[in-house]
C-alpha cells in the first residue's frame, strides 16, 4: 500500500477512536501536521499534505471500510468456534431501535470479547429482535449452534415465556445457556428501600438539585466549600441510569454535610431543617451503598464467570447477615461514618436492620437460580478430583488429563480458566476434536466461562 494511502488509513483510524466529527481531519489534523513540518523539519508541507486524502467522505470511506474488514474477521472466527452473545436494546436520539449484540470466544489462548450493532426497523418485540439476528447469521454464514449462552437485561421482551427472545432462541438451540444479567439484578436489588429511606433520599435528590441546578448557587456553594476548608467543593448529581451514581453521590453529600446545612439555611431554611434531621439515615444509606457499589464492580470485568459472581453475590448475603446481626447490638464497626454519629435512637436502628434484612431475602431471591448451581469440582481443580466424580462419558479424557505431567505443571502456572483455554487449544492443534467436544466444551457449560455475567 502507498504510504500516503497508509497515512490516510491510520488517521482516520485516530478519528474514529477520538469519536470526533470527520471533518476534522482538513479542518484540524492537516493544519497541525504542517505546522509540525514546516517548523520542526524545516520542510515544505504542501506537497505531503496535498496528497494524503483527509475530506469528510474520504474519512468517512475510509472508516466504513475498515469495519467491514473486522466485522468479516469476526464473522470468520464465529463460524468455527462456540461463542455467548449478550443482547441489549436501546434508542437513540433520533428514535432509531438499535440491537447491541456482544459476542465472547476464545481466540488465541485468551477470552476475546467483540461487539456488533444492527437496527431495529420497526418494533423492538422478541420476535423482531430474533429475526434480526437469525437473518444476520444467516447472512453471515454463522451457525446458530454455535452460541453456548445468552445473557439479557431481564425484559418482557428479551424473557417472555412464549415469544420472548430466550425462548425463540431456545426453540432453535435448545441447550443454549441464558442468564439474567448480574449486574442489572444487583441494581435491582439496591433499588428496593423502604418508605422512611426512600424519602430521605429524595430529600438529598432535592438538596442536590436546589444547589446545583441555579449557577448562582453552585458558585456561592463552592466558595462557602473553600472557607470551611471542605475537602471537596462540589457536589454530584444522582443519574437513574448511572448505577453507581447513587453511592457517589450520598458519599460526597455526607462528606461536606455539614456546609450544605449551612448553606441551605441561608436559601431555604425548611429544606435545611429535613436535612439536618436526617443526618444519622444519610450516614447509614452512604455506608451500605459504599458496600454495594462495591459488589457492583466486583462483578464487572472481562473474565467474570458464574463461579466467581456465586462466589460475590453469595458473601455479600452472608454479610449482610452479619451486618444486621451486629448492628441490632449496637455494634457499629462495619459502618463507619454510622459509627460517628450520637444518640441514634432504637427506632433508627430498626428501620436500618429491617433494610439490611431485605437486601439480603431480596438478593437470595433474585440469585436463586445462581446460588442452586451446582459447580463440578473438578472444573476448578481437576486433578484433585477421583475419576469417579467425573461423568462416565468425560472418565476417559480425565484419565489422559490426570497423567498428563505438562499439564499439570499448566495448571500449576495458571489460573483454572486459563487452563482450561490453553488446553482447549493443544487438542485443536493436534487435531483431537472429540476431546474438545468432551471434556472442555462441558468445562465451558459447567463454568459458563463463555456467558456474560453482566
Amino acid at each position: 500500500m502507498d504510504k500516503r494511502m497508509e497515512a490516510s488509513y491510520e488517521l482516520s483510524l485516530l478519528i474514529a477512536r477520538s469519536g470526533k466529527p470527520h471533518s476534522i481531519g482538513e479542518q484540524l489534523i492537516k493544519p497541525a501536521v504542517g505546522v509540525v513540518l514546516k517548523t520542526v523539519m524545516g520542510k515544505d508541507p504542501n506537497p505531503v499534505l496535498s496528497s494524503i486524502a483527509l475530506s469528510n467522505d474520504s474519512v468517512a470511506r475510509r472508516i466504513d471500510e475498515m469495519s467491514t474488514d473486522v466485522e468479516d474477521k469476526l464473522c470468520s472466527e464465529l463460524r468455527n468456534t462456540y461463542f455467548a452473545i449478550q443482547l441489549d436494546e436501546s434508542t437513540l436520539q433520533d428514535s432509531e431501535a438499535l440491537l447491541l449484540c456482544y459476542v465472547r470466544f476464545i481466540h488465541d489462548h485468551e477470552m476475546v470479547e467483540e461487539m456488533f450493532a444492527r437496527s431495529l426497523q420497526t418494533d423492538t418485540k422478541g420476535s423482531s429482535i430474533f429475526q434480526l439476528l437469525k437473518k444476520y447469521f444467516n447472512d453471515k454464514n454463522i451457525p446458530m449452534e454455535n452460541i453456548l449462552a445468552c445473557a439479557t437485561d431481564g425484559a418482557p421482551a428479551m424473557v417472555g415465556r412464549h415469544c420472548g427472545f430466550i425462548a425463540l432462541l431456545k426453540n432453535k438451540v435448545p441447550s443454549v445457556f441464558a442468564i439474567h444479567c448480574m449486574v442489572h439484578r444487583q441494581h435491582l436489588v439496591v433499588k428496593s428501600l423502604s418508605p422512611r429511606l426512600h424519602t430521605l433520599l429524595q430529600i438529598v435528590i432535592k438538596a442536590v438539585n436546589k444547589i446545583k441546578a441555579s449557577a448562582q448557587n453552585d458558585r456561592l456553594f463552592r466558595q462557602l466549600c473553600q472557607e470551611n476548608d471542605e475537602q471537596f467543593v462540589r457536589l454530584l448529581l444522582h443519574t437513574e441510569v448511572r448505577w453507581l451514581s447513587k453511592g457517589n453521590c450520598l458519599t460526597r453529600f455526607h462528606a461536606i454535610f455539614s456546609t450544605v446545612v449551612e448553606f441551605l439555611s441561608e436559601v431555604d431554611t425548611q429544606l435545611s431543617e429535613k436535612v439536618n434531621a436526617i443526618k444519622h439515615d444519610v450516614a447509614y444509606l452512604t455506608d451500605i451503598f459504599k458496600m454495594l457499589n462495591d459488589v457492583n464492580k466486583q462483578l464487572q470485568g472481562d473474565h467474570m464467570t458464574l463461579i466467581k459472581a456465586k462466589k460475590v453475590i453469595g458473601a455479600f448475603i452472608t454479610k449482610a447477615a452479619l451486618y444486621r446481626e451486629t448492628l441490632s447490638r449496637r455494634d457499629m464497626y462495619h459502618f463507619p461514618l454510622l459509627a460517628q454519629e450520637t444518640a441514634i435512637s432504637d427506632n433508627e436502628l430498626l428501620v436500618y436492620c429491617n433494610h439490611l434484612e431485605k437486601i439480603r431475602g431480596d438478593m437470595e431471591e433474585r440469585f436463586r437460580d445462581m446460588l442452586e448451581l451446582s459447580m463440578p469440582a473438578w472444573v476448578i481443580n481437576p486433578f484433585k478430583c477421583t475419576i469417579q466424580d467425573v461423568k462416565r462419558e468425560l472418565q476417559d479424557e480425565m484419565s489422559n488429563l490426570h497423567n498428563d505431567d505438562e499439564a499439570k505443571a499448566r495448571f500449576l502456572q495458571h489460573e483454572y480458566n486459563k487452563f482450561w483455554i490453553l488446553e482447549r487449544e493443544n487438542t485443536l492443534q493436534y487435531g483431537k476434536r472429540q476431546n474438545w467436544h468432551s471434556l472442555h466444551h462441558t468445562w465451558l457449560k459447567e463454568d459458563s466461562a463463555l456467558s456474560w455475567c453482566c
